[in-house]
């Protein structure tokens, strides 16, 4: 029996030995690499985003996926992550993001595919995290506090470490829980190094302002004889706790006779070259001719032009082709940007390639009647999404001649309609009342000030039959009170919307720019008319389960964005008709 037992028992222990000599295999086998180095820089943009820079050397075969992370705690913070071999930048690298540092708790993990594997063993992981990282001391604004990983976060051991904050040279450090900007210089670091890390500097230029941009739209209009001009809107928010009345913005390469605009076409004052090398400018807020200072939370719209000069070449097809590197030496995050290509009349376009660093663009061809457009869309952009689009077109010239034809025979339709109406008209028999013409309006304050106070009293009777329904919705006021008080308020819209439409009628026939300003009034009204009745659609299609709630959001957000910006451009025809009735 204690044979038998002691045979077991050597079984066993043999067999524990080979297992464990399997395990060590395996493990040596996944484990086939190490980290040589690692450079891990930690940069604040133009806009308070911050851009982690994580550089890695890795000697021997690399895994498929390779993980590296930071402390959980910015993991909420994270807007985008994007890699690429550092030798070779077009080749991109899938990552999957949020996922377990080897199943680590308290860890913010970031798997990267190394398919193919990276030139000479050498790739780059950025991060993109929020603005809310960087904050702004209201009693001292050029004191600034950044919260950041001091280090990153690996599985395996790195041979040597080099960390450093990337801030603008005129900055300064105050304190912090690392000793200096560049704090580490080829330390070892360890597998899953946790470390979170505060620093506050002093910064008294402009290089580094708190604000988003909510959204951006470049229009790119290319000429007859092939000139190019260039249109920006920037639609900002101010993030800081104070006034902002100038911003740093970036032109494309070449840029020439830069001006600056407000949203309804106002000139400001010309903006002031900061640097030549990547095109900054320095672009001063205004709004009616006069400057303006945003406060912590406002948000307002300007618009920058310039040109280009032509860069167009032939194309395989026997057209000319148009390459662009759209955010180029931007070092601002952009939230939402939209940019558009637009022909001479008659233009056909030949071919069209986006090459980007993401896959989340769209981009298509518009078709007019006697015009096409290159549309392109990108949620999320800065300097490293790398977005350059090549447009080839081919244009006659003898669309040159195109209006001045049309214009010359409607001219001598009408010329020709008024000799046959002449040689009908006969001496009259006797005595015809003639109506006489009415003369044009003459605008009086009195008018203007009638016009403004009326709409004004629409939009409360407006909002007050919206809180009306608010009301009965949520069952604050009876049924039968509600349908008394609709009524009334109804008649009293009547009302106002008679009168309204009578002082429409002689700011129209006053022509020049009262005429303009009604017709701008009317488009925004529809559009404002149009965007409720998509909410209201959206909402119900939501209910009905019809759409996703991420999509129900995206399209709520936008209807919201153009109702806001429909009633931006009502307000300001409101505030000028009111500044003129002075």
């Amino acid at each position: 029996m204690k044979r038998k037992l002691s045979f077991a028992v050597c079984v066993a222990v043999h067999l524990i030995l080979v297992l464990n000599m399997l395990y060590v295999k395996n493990v040596q086998a996944e484990n086939s690499y190490t980290v040589e180095w690692i450079n891990h820089n930690v940069e604040v943009l133009a806009n308070g985003y911050v851009l982690i820079n994580d550089t890695i050397k890795v000697e021997g075969t690399p895994p498929t996926d390779f993980l590296i992370g930071f402390p959980y705690r910015y993991g909420g913070y994270v807007l985008k992550c994007l890699a690429f071999s550092t030798v070779s930048p077009a080749q991109r690298y899938n990552v999957t993001v949020g996922v377990s540092l080897n199943g680590r708790m308290g860890f913010y993990g970031v798997s990267v595919v190394l398919n193919p594997p990276p030139d000479k063993g050498i790739f780059s992981v950025y991060f993109l995290l929020s603005h809310k990282l960087l904050s702004q001391s209201a009693t001292n604004t050029s004191l600034f506090t950044l919260d950041f990983p001091a280090y990153p976060s690996l599985t395996v051991k790195a041979s040597s470490c080099n960390a450093s904050l990337v801030l603008p040279s005129n900055a300064k450090y105050v304190s912090g829980t690392v000793p200096s900007f560049n704090y580490a210089n080829g330390i070892e670091l360890q597998s899953f190094r946790y470390e979170e890390a505060t620093v506050t500097f002093t910064l008294t230029t402009k290089e580094i302002q708190l604000f988003t941009v909510e959204e951006f739209r470049r229009e790119i209009s290319i000429s007859p004889t092939g000139e190019i001009t260039v249109s920006d809107s920037y639609y900002i928010k101010n993030q800081s706790p104070q006034e902002i009345s100038s911003i740093q913005v970036v032109l494309l390469p070449n840029a020439s006779d830069p001006t600056v605009e407000d949203e309804f076409g106002r000139k400001g004052t010309k903006p002031q070259l900061v640097d030549a090398k990547t095109n900054c400018y320095d672009v001063t807020l205004t709004f009616a001719g006069r400057t303006l200072a945003l406060k912590s939370g406002e948000s307002a719209r300007f618009i920058v032009k310039y040109k280009l000069p032509s860069f167009l070449s032939k194309s395989q097809q026997g057209g000319e082709t148009i390459p662009l590197q759209m955010f180029q030496n931007v070092k601002y995050y952009i939230k939402d940007a939209w940019i558009t290509l637009t022909f001479p009349e008659g233009a056909k376009i030949l071919d069209l390639s986006c090459i980007s660093s993401s896959t989340d663009v769209t981009y298509g061809v518009v078709r007019d009647v006697f015009q096409e457009r290159v549309v392109l869309h990108r949620q999320g952009a800065l300097l490293l999404d790398a977005l350059t689009v090549s447009v080839s077109y081919t244009y006659s010239v003898l669309w040159l001649s195109f209006r001045p034809t049309l214009w010359t025979w409607a001219l001598a339709t009408f010329a020709c309609a008024l000799i046959a109406a002449w040689k009908k008209v006969k001496a009259p028999a006797k005595a015809v009342a003639v109506a006489v013409p009415k003369v044009a309006v003459k605008v009086t304050p009195e008018i203007l000030t009638s016009f403004v106070n009326t709409y004004e009293e629409k939009r409360k009777i407006l909002t007050e039959i919206k809180s009306l329904e608010t009301a009965v919705s949520k069952g604050r006021i009876p049924r039968q009170r509600y349908k008394v008080q609709r009524k009334t308020l109804e008649i009293r819209l009547a009302t106002v919307d008679r009168n309204l439409n009578e002082l429409k009628g002689k700011l129209r026939s006053a022509g020049g720019r009262y005429a303009d300003l009604m017709r701008q009034l009317e488009v925004a009204e529809t559009e404002i008319n149009e965007v409720e009745e998509d909410i209201r659609s959206v909402e119900s299609r939501h209910r009905r389960g019809e759409i996703t709630l991420e999509a129900y959001r995206k399209l709520l957000a936008d209807y919201q964005r153009r109702k806001e910006k429909a009633e931006t451009t009502i307000d300001g025809i409101l505030l000028r008709l009111r500044e003129e009735s002075r």
